[in-house]
């Protein structure tokens, strides 16, 4: 028989003694969620990460009583962090939304995480970093019930921080000049794209939304307004080549059209390359029509632009 020091149990009893210790060390309870809980911190963290969230939702993801995250999204709301309305998907759900403030709440807090993980691994030699985070990724992997890692992989949506919107226009630039021989042309139509959101947008009928993956940015997908009334553009969908095939795209154009119908507008539209078969594949997915194509020479190369259309609904 193993002795019990030997065996999983053991080690992962172990672990939890010291993880609770080193954190608890960090000040982790007052520290960083002042003046919120560990609970409604979470709960914010969700809400910023999530393209769109039910309260069925958040119950099932942080495993909550419904009477508990019902008093606590009503402390939340009355707070001016959420506001709560019937879902557009089906109206006998209510969705959560943040407010301006609560995304900056949920912001601030998790900039002070992770200043307080900075903090932490600033402790930890560069060399010895890299086997952190691998030792961590197998922790998780393994915990998940995963058969092989990609797959325990967990992506999310975030809205843009400093150096991401400098980060969609190179990472453009790269791969379709990479994958499409597409030159700098292309690089200067994104830079124009991104420079005009970044000086001039209107947060409240134009996002931009980041699909990190382990930590890292590896997609993106920005919804601005268009020329014609009540209609949105998508723009600029990009998926890393190797985060594809996880539903990336799907969930990047998802959050976009919810966003757009969600804020009242009655179409959304895009232009796109028939050379871009993946992306077209989604848009089709997700409801678009091809409505127009057109031959043109751009960037160095010669296309067949396509303009694609979806109807929303009624204005809100």
């Amino acid at each position: 028989m193993a002795h019990a020091s030997d065996t999983p149990i053991h080690e992962i009893r172990a672990f939890n003694r010291f993880y609770t210790n080193l954190i608890g060390a960090l000040d982790y309870s007052r520290r960083l969620y002042v003046p919120y809980t560990l609970t409604e911190a979470r709960v914010l963290y969700e809400l910023a990460h999530a393209s769109h969230l039910d309260a069925a939702d958040l119950r099932s993801e942080l495993s909550l009583d419904a009477g508990y995250l019902s008093r606590l999204l009503g402390k939340l709301e009355r707070a001016g962090l959420v506001e709560r309305a019937p879902s557009s998907r089906d109206p006998r759900r209510q969705r959560i939304t943040l407010t301006a403030r609560g995304r900056e709440t949920a912001g601030l807090l998790d900039e002070r995480s992770s200043e307080a993980v900075g903090s932490l691994l600033s402790t930890v030699p560069a060399a010895e970093r890299p086997r952190l985070a691998t030792a961590l990724r197998t922790v998780r992997e393994i915990l998940s019930g995963s058969a092989d890692g990609a797959a325990a992989s967990h992506s999310l949506l975030r809205e843009p921080g400093p150096g991401d919107l400098g980060w969609i226009v190179q990472r453009n630039a790269a791969l379709y000049a990479a994958e499409f021989g597409w030159n700098t042309d292309y690089e200067g139509l994104v830079a124009r794209i991104v420079a005009d959101f970044a000086e001039d947008h209107d947060p409240h009928l134009e996002r931009v939304w980041i699909a990190e993956l382990d930590g890292r940015p590896v997609g993106c997908v920005i919804c601005v307004r268009d020329e014609a009334p009540a209609t949105a553009r998508l723009r600029l969908l990009l998926v890393e080549p190797d985060a594809r095939g996880r539903g990336i795209g799907d969930q990047l154009v998802s959050a976009c059209v919810d966003f757009a119908r969600d804020v009242g507008y009655r179409e959304m539209v895009l232009w796109t390359n028939d050379v871009l078969g993946a992306a077209r594949a989604i848009y089709q997915r997700h409801g678009f029509v091809l409505v127009d194509e057109k031959p043109h020479r751009s960037f160095g190369a010669d296309l067949l632009g396509q303009d694609w259309r979806l109807h929303l609904g009624s204005a809100a």
